[in-house]
């Protein structure tokens, strides 16, 4: 499987033991960077292009990390298409690809021994999305939102109201 991964410099490390990691296992690696270790690198030019080459190849997963993973999600999330999920455990993992159809996962290089952050992506990358037509309905909610910015209606049966 082709796997597209960015990270900031807290994630430099974690990511170069990806690579080396997911070419052992057979995957295809695409290393969207960064190259070198700079102690000023920032998240979004790496994890944004690794993000929209994910988006752009549907059959590929991505992997972005940084210190815990959050800023570097929030990126990928940016990105149309892409629905990135925060692993913090393999159950955090594997749930975000059977329920969300995930194609990004985002690692928290500081939160996570090498071992751990490893085996989150192996779940990750080894996890099927579940199709159960209620994920699929809320994937597809989504997807609108993303494209029409309208929201989605409120279930009939919630006495809710739109202000």
């Amino acid at each position: 499987m082709r796997v597209y991964l960015g990270s900031d410099h807290a994630g430099f490390e974690l990511k170069n033991h990806l690579v080396d990691w997911l070419k052992a296992a057979g995957h295809d690696p695409v290393d969207c960077g960064p190259h070198i270790y700079d102690a000023q690198d920032d998240y979004p030019p790496f994890c944004l292009r690794a993000a929209e080459r994910t988006a752009a190849d549907p059959e590929a997963l991505g992997i972005v990390i940084g210190g815990s993973g959050n800023g570097e999600q929030i990126a990928a999330n940016k990105v149309k298409g892409v629905r990135a999920a925060l692993a913090w455990s393999e159950e955090t993992a594997a749930l975000g690809r059977q329920h969300n159809n995930a194609n990004v996962v985002a690692v928290g290089a500081r939160m996570h021994t090498t071992e751990e952050a490893t085996k989150f992506v192996e779940t990750f990358l080894g996890t099927p999305y579940s199709g159960e037509d209620r994920h699929t309905r809320r994937i597809e909610m989504l997807s609108a939102y993303e494209t029409t910015g309208e929201l989605p209606p409120i279930p009939a049966h919630h006495p809710q109201q739109e202000q």
